[in-house]
């Protein structure tokens, strides 16, 4: 039998004063009146809403007890998120050959409440005046224009063609009165990604890219090698962004290139070789278009001086604090390194500032090591009591503010998860820049962690010891993975998602969940490589593991039902429409009560029929169904009448777009 928190008192205020009633006769017959209005019952009134209070208190213990168990463990609240979003910005006119906007800008999102949601550029952007006219790709033979394809929602195209081949080509066209940009040129590329299809990821080091690329430049002559930065997109097989420099004076616009006769400065991505399983499809490049999180700096923020006592602490002003996406290492004047993970916390001791090391616990820490503990939900900074970890020395000549937290970003929550073309708020002034927008959705933020789910959380951290080996580990580490806004997942051991008919041994597929709104929530890859950083950290070395989306179903119900007399026709079709949507949702459906929300459709699921038909008659104003017309579609093929439905290992259900349908009416006296 599972522990479970006992209730200590679950009487309200309602139940205590009927009790109280019940217990007059007996102990007082001679009152007779129960009203309101009697001064007795006032004074019954009273007492019971006192000891509700009482009771409510008390039955706070339970919890209490909860959370210092679970600070024993080790086991915190995970601190709220901060959401990320592609931000593009938009030169003012196209004779500018660039301008270089900062890290740290901020935009704000529109229409925000008194609070503004503020989104920060991760790092500086060299943003062009040049404009991406033309796109067109190259088969070997062909050319075929795409210009119409690289931006536009909801269209896409292939880079390279259906079936890539060496020599195969992407060329992109610029346009720009004067002479083409020498500086950084960023290039962001964002995949196509159908919702119902299953995104997948390979976890475990380094992986080399599935295709050689080679870029190039025209001369008008002939193709000349640029030497790229950096590739993040790998080759066209991920989002991210592509990084070189400008060719220089050698690069000129060329008319009649291909099927595009207006003269454009080309540069194009030609398939050295190449191994991809499927061929690559790009939902848009885009230009001036960089990272940015939903998050402010911080910046020399003073804590208060040093006592030179032991265990103190201080509170930074603003929670809850990012964890940095990427450490910063800092080097001290005495030549120590620091890796800074959150906070830049510095202290002066006498000798000048120094930064201190962040680190989770004093357990290990000396007596004389410059360390700290940091709570981002509250913001409180401890050091050590001088056995574990060093005490600040009292600076005299800085007595109150030698605690300086020189640097920290503060920030998230689920409300940073705003739609496409929200965030345009220009908050920092840059030249020469006119509008900046989000061309796809901000993801990823996540409020903080509540004492229901640590508890659950504390019970599988237990089981798991930190370490990734049955499958409610590798689930459980899923769902905490830092930066990935995951619901649920699903472990399956012996599954590759490239051979789903057989068992391979050593691989474990992990199916993850987003917590969208979306009908057919679709982990982006942001949330993939989130998971498969935090599993890789957890793993066994000789562990194969693949994260993925879902696979999703399309599921449709048409039914006639007879209406109760006296019941609306439309608040019931309404209502057994919502039922039907929330039984077969992925995040809160099967649970065959109506209107009540379970834990998700089940992983493979199956769709009984009697729980579908339960959800019907048990909607307030259903009468019966009629001729008993109940019907089922999977991805739109009607399924064997009155039969249960099976689906697939792992696959989910999600409600047909355009609704049930349920047809309504009442029951005629023959």
């Amino acid at each position: 039998m599972p522990l479970s928190a006992p209730n200590l008192d679950d009487r309200q205020f309602s139940d205590i004063v009927a009790e109280a009633k019940t217990l007059i006769p007996r102990y007082a017959p001679e009152w007779t009146n129960f009203n309101e209005s009697d001064p007795g019952i006032t004074l019954v009134e009273l007492f019971a809403w006192m000891t509700e209070i009482l009771t409510y208190r008390l039955n706070q213990v339970p919890d209490l007890n909860y959370i210092k168990f679970l600070k024993l463990i080790g086991i915190e609240l995970q601190a709220a998120q901060p959401a990320k979003a592609e931000l593009t910005f938009s030169v003012a006119r196209n004779d500018i050959p660039s301008v270089i906007i900062p890290q740290g800008t901020q935009v704000a999102v529109a229409g925000s409440s008194s609070t503004p949601i503020i989104f920060e550029v991760d790092q500086a952007l060299t943003a062009i005046g040049a404009r991406l006219s033309a796109v067109q790709s190259f088969n070997g033979s062909s050319y075929t224009v795409l210009s119409n394809q690289k931006a536009n929602p909801g269209q896409w195209f292939y880079p390279f063609g259906q079936n890539p081949q060496t020599g195969n080509a992407l060329l992109l066209g610029f346009q720009t009165p004067v002479a083409f940009p020498t500086g950084e040129i960023n290039l962001g590329v964002t995949l196509y990604q159908d919702s119902l299809s299953q995104p997948i990821m390979k976890c475990g080091g380094t992986l080399p890219p599935p295709a050689n690329i080679a870029w190039e430049y025209y001369t008008g002559s002939q193709w000349v090698g640029i030497q790229l930065e950096s590739d993040g997109t790998r080759a066209f097989s991920q989002n991210g962004h592509v990084l070189f420099f400008g060719p220089g004076a050698a690069f000129q616009a060329v008319p009649n290139v291909g099927s595009i006769p207006t003269p454009l400065y080309w540069i194009r991505a030609r398939l050295v070789a190449q191994s991809y399983e499927t061929p690559p499809q790009i939902a848009a490049i885009r230009t001036n278009t960089i990272s940015a999180t939903q998050a402010i700096t911080f910046t020399n923020e003073i804590l208060g001086g040093s006592n030179g006592e032991p265990n103190q602490s201080f509170t930074v002003t603003n929670t809850p604090i990012m964890v940095l996406g990427t450490p910063v290492q800092v080097s001290n004047p005495d030549g120590t390194q620091v890796t800074v993970t959150s906070v830049n916390l510095a202290i002066d001791e006498g000798q000048g500032f120094m930064v201190w090391q962040q680190v989770d616990d004093f357990f290990s820490s000396k007596s004389n090591d410059r360390v700290y503990v940091l709570d981002l939900n509250t913001g409180v900074v401890t050091f050590g009591d001088g056995e574990q970890g060093r005490i600040p020395v009292a600076n005299q000549s800085n007595s109150s503010a030698n605690v300086v937290a020189q640097s920290y970003r503060a920030g998230g929550g689920s409300q940073g998860n705003v739609g496409v073309g929200t965030i345009t708020q220009l908050q920092t002034f840059v030249q020469s820049i006119n509008s900046v927008t989000n061309n796809d959705p901000a993801t990823g933020g996540t409020d903080e962690e509540t004492v229901a789910a640590a508890k659950l959380r504390a019970a599988l951290a237990l089981q798991s010891k930190n370490r990734a080996v049955t499958p409610d580990d590798f689930e459980s580490l899923a769902m905490q993975a830092p930066g990935a806004n995951v619901a649920r997942a699903n472990a399956i051991a012996l599954y590759h998602p490239n051979f789903p008919n057989g068992q391979i041994p050593g691989v474990v597929t992990v199916i993850v969940v987003p917590n969208s709104p979306a009908p057919s929530p679709t982990p982006n890859q942001t949330t993939l490589q989130a998971v498969c950083a935090y599993l890789d950290a957890h793993r066994l070395l000789t562990s194969e593991v693949y994260v993925v989306g879902p696979v999703y179903r399309k599921i449709r119900v048409q039914v006639q039902i007879l209406v109760a007399p006296g019941s609306d026709l439309a608040i019931v079709q309404n209502a057994l429409q919502v039922n039907l949507v929330l039984f077969f949702s992925p995040l809160q459906g099967g649970n065959a009560q109506p209107g009540v929300a379970g834990t998700g459709w089940p992983f493979g699921g199956e769709i009984y029929y009697s729980d579908v038909y339960r959800v019907i008659i048990q909607t307030p104003g259903v009468q019966r169904v009629q001729d008993n017309q109940l019907l089922i579609y999977l991805d739109d093929q009607l399924q064997t009448f009155c039969r249960d439905v099976p689906i697939n290992q792992g696959e989910l259900l999600y409600s047909d777009p355009n609704g049930h349908v349920v047809n309504v009416s009442y029951a005629t006296s023959s």
